[in-house]
């Protein structure tokens, strides 16, 4: 009797020529604990400033309808934040891909988001190795299938080494999980780790959770870490934060669609509000909340079929984000024991006045790393 062949190897030869359009992709968590997740954090307390009911930060992505909400934001010529961080990659990618040119790096993309920042990093890597494993990773299972066809578009990638994982990669567990994984898949060939478009911003405790990630890098390994940044600390660069935000219709649909879409509130645009605050004297933090500023209580049904109140006053958090200072930065770096190998900034020019606000690309080594030169002082806190 022959030995049978493996159902994956047997899938990949099926596919091998079928222009039909497949998703392979490997599912880490059971779904409806998502759900329940989600359902919790919107039943939290009372809070005029964001700190109660919430929809944390992967569940702002997670689905059909909040993932074509994003998509149609990214491409809104109006959300200038995103389209800075756009056009400045390229440029800021080309200063630091010179560490990782002869190593042969496989590239797992932390929060694939549309792909395009992918695409530019893959096609080097792919460039230097032809047969390196490109492993997207992110909590909804729709933005892997969104975010993982631009990458491989036009740069002849063989659809065999990708493999994209639905996981929530801001779960220590899973990312020791990950870590298990990727060390039998790879053993100790070296891989590039990526969390781009500010991504770091998003979560209530960005030092736990870079952290978290920190958990998977071996000394070998690298992370790309993509960050808003800001020259100044005040009342009215976080106001100017704040605004950034409010200037386009397409970013307050994606904001509001996983309240949307797993709720059945009535959403009325006048009550979402954009909101900067000063956080630890080091970063400007923007919450984006949707509040019960009328005069009396708002019900809507939760995802299990309960009803949730909205007092007068009280507010759903939908979205968090950051600008970090040089301070902060640093900060953060030495608490996860990363050490900065190169970073590469862009300061943003799409106002008519100044602006204290730009965009800076780390690449960072774990600790134990080996012949990393650079320090932080050397590239960027001594920036004129």
């Amino acid at each position: 009797m022959t030995e049978p062949i493996p159902v994956i190897r047997k899938l990949e030869r099926a596919l091998a020529d079928d222009d039909f359009a497949w998703s392979l992709i490997l599912v880490g968590e059971d779904q409806t604990d998502k759900l329940a997740t989600l359902t919790g954090e919107l039943r939290g307390g009372y809070s005029e400033t964001g700190d109660g009911k919430q929809i944390s930060s992967g569940f702002s992505y997670w689905g059909i309808g909040p993932t074509i909400a994003w998509a149609h934001a990214c491409s809104d010529p109006f959300y200038l934040v995103m389209k800075a961080g756009t056009e400045s990659f390229l440029r800021h990618w080309r200063k630091l891909r010179r560490h990782i040119d002869g190593d042969g790096f496989h590239f797992v993309s932390l929060g694939v988001g549309t792909g395009q920042k992918d695409r530019t990093i893959l096609e080097d890597l792919h460039r230097v190795r032809s047969d390196i494993y490109y492993l997207p990773v992110d909590m909804s299972s729709e933005m892997l299938r969104l975010g993982t066809l631009e990458p491989l578009r036009g740069i002849r990638f063989p659809m065999a080494q990708v493999l994209p994982i639905q996981l929530d990669f801001s779960i220590a567990d899973n990312l020791d999980e990950l870590r298990e994984m990727l060390d039998r898949l790879v053993d100790d060939e070296p891989v590039l780790y990526s969390l781009t478009g500010n991504t770091l911003a998003n979560f209530a405790n960005d030092e736990e959770a870079l952290a978290t990630i920190t958990r998977a890098l071996r000394p070998q390994d690298r992370l790309l870490l993509e960050v808003a940044t800001t020259n100044r600390i005040d009342e009215a660069a976080a106001t100017e934060a704040a605004d950034e935000y409010h200037e386009t219709r397409a970013f307050a649909e994606f904001v509001t669609s996983a309240l949307r879409y797993n709720t059945n509130l009535q959403v009325d645009h006048e009550r979402v509000k954009f909101r900067g605050f000063i956080e630890d004297d080091d970063a400007l933090l923007v919450k984006v909340l949707y509040e019960n500023d009328t005069d009396a209580e708002i019900r809507m049904e939760l995802p299990d079929h309960t009803e949730l109140a909205l007092p007068v006053g009280d507010t759903i958090r939908l979205y968090t984000t950051r600008k970090f200072s040089a301070g902060r930065l640093d900060r953060l770096l030495s608490a996860c024991e990363l050490t900065l190998v190169e970073s590469a900034h862009s300061q943003f020019r799409h106002t008519r006045r100044p602006t204290p606000f730009g965009l800076d690309l780390l690449l960072l080594a774990p600790k134990g790393a080996q012949d990393v030169r650079r320090t932080v002082a050397d590239e960027m806190w001594d920036r004129p």
